[in-house]
């Protein structure tokens, strides 16, 4: 079997767990999240947080004991058993290939303000360029997403300062009512959970980090934290300039709140930051639904010809020239915005199994306590119920498809062995 090489480091594994985090939250999700549950978004934001580091912790002791591609795929056919595995592998490969799509369309939103036909042929062209760049190897990825931190991240330092300094932003405009009640405070946990959920992407790409039982435990936790403490001062900083009531109208939050602020000349440092967000939550994403398609066709969950790693690059470029073909195809016909309800449910499910994949580890893998894994998956599991019920809907239906065409293709195989 072909195997992925081992070239990343603790401070490549840290930068592509922000890249796939610092994003969609900062500049699509607290819309929604306002509207939920109002200044009780900050709440919502720290019940993610607590139920992100309990699936973060999990993942990388998991990670640590199983250094391989595909994440909690691999867990939970390890230690739950096959089917536990299929359907995290189902719903990490389903929900994220949207997600795909989303931060695409995102992209484009962002960078070109114009005719709809535009925009969606930039954001065919951004799926293409990562894919590309994805095909050539990973230390290129981890290489582009470097930059794309750094440059978001200073996009955001100069957005709340520009909000700190513009003159307008008031504790007055802090309404310390909440929305919803403790429902508003728990659906807006669940749509900014969305933001949380790539310190995956460190696992799932632990076939190809170096020293896999130090580097993934110490890289998890740390790209986690740095993702909350961004956050949290982004989220304060918006509220204060525009207020719960704005914010939750807005359908660019950030910048809605820079010009709130009396800082509008911002904006287009906004735009650019959000556009070099997306671009590196997608590069990210490519990445990661790669690696675990690969594990899923090793163990012929999927097409067997997924499973292919390039004898030069050594990446899995089958896997990530169906994924190009797919995303696009998505980008050309579907409207994908509003899908961080149905990427939460997929997601809140993967770290279900995840944690209860963890819980059964013996006490020579365990690095964390066992309390961690319980409050994880009843906080998941909560969360889900939690969701837009269209959401809910489609999330149940997109896993009985899923589990459906897995048990006609076990059929088929056992009938072809028997005959």
């Amino acid at each position: 079997m072909d195997t992925l090489a081992r070239r990343l480091g603790t401070g490549d594994a840290v930068v592509i767990g922000l890249g796939s985090m610092i994003g969609a939250g900062v500049f699509a999700a607290f819309g929604p999240a306002a509207r939920a549950a109002g200044t009780g978004l900050l709440v919502g934001l720290v019940i993610a947080a607590v139920i992100a580091y309990c699936n973060a912790v999990a993942s990388a002791q998991l990670a640590a004991a199983y250094p391989t591609s595909g994440g909690t795929y691999v867990y939970g056919r390890e230690r739950l058993g096959h089917w536990w595995g299929f359907t995290a592998g189902w719903g990490f490969v389903v929900g994220k290939t949207a997600s795909c799509a989303a931060m695409a369309l995102t992209f484009a939103a962002y960078a070109v303000p114009g005719p709809w036909w535009a925009q969606r042929a930039v954001a065919v062209a951004a799926v293409l360029g990562l894919a590309a760049l994805n095909y050539r190897g990973v230390t290129r990825t981890a290489g582009l997403t470097r930059v794309l931190v750094a440059a978001s991240l200073a996009a955001l330092a100069v957005v709340v300062t520009g909000i700190a300094v513009g003159g307008d932003a008031s504790t007055d405009k802090l309404d310390l009512s909440v929305t919803g009640g403790v429902y508003g405070i728990l659906q807006a946990a669940g749509l900014l959970f969305f933001a949380f959920a790539g310190y995956a992407r460190i696992a799932t790409m632990g076939e190809e980090v170096r020293d896999p039982r130090r580097t993934i435990p110490r890289a998890i936790p740390l790209a986690l934290l740095i993702t909350v403490g961004v956050y949290l001062v982004v989220a304060v900083a918006a509220l204060v300039a525009a207020g719960p009531e704005r914010l939750a109208a807005a359908r660019t939050p950030l910048t809605t709140a820079v010009q709130a602020a009396g800082a509008g000349g911002l904006a287009p440092v906004v735009r650019i930051g959000a556009a070099l967000a997306a671009l590196g939550a997608l590069l990210a994403l490519i990445a990661g639904i790669g690696r675990t398609s690969l594990a899923m066709a090793r163990h012929r969950d999927l097409p067997g010809w997924l499973a292919a790693v390039h004898p030069r690059h050594r990446v899995p470029h089958h896997a990530e020239i169906a994924l190009a073909v797919v995303v696009s195809v998505l980008v050309l016909t579907v409207d994908l915005r509003g899908v961080i309800g149905f990427s939460s449910f997929g997601v809140l499910v993967y770290y279900t199994i995840a944690n209860a994949s963890a819980f059964t580890q013996p006490a020579a893998d365990r690095r964390w306590p066992r309390w961690l894994n319980l409050l994880g998956a009843t906080g998941c599991l909560v969360l889900v119920a939690t969701l837009p019920w269209q959401s809910v809907l489609t999330g149940v239906a997109v896993f009985a498809t899923g589990v459906v065409g897995r048990v006609i293709v076990l059929n088929r195989r056992q009938g072809r062995r028997s005959s």
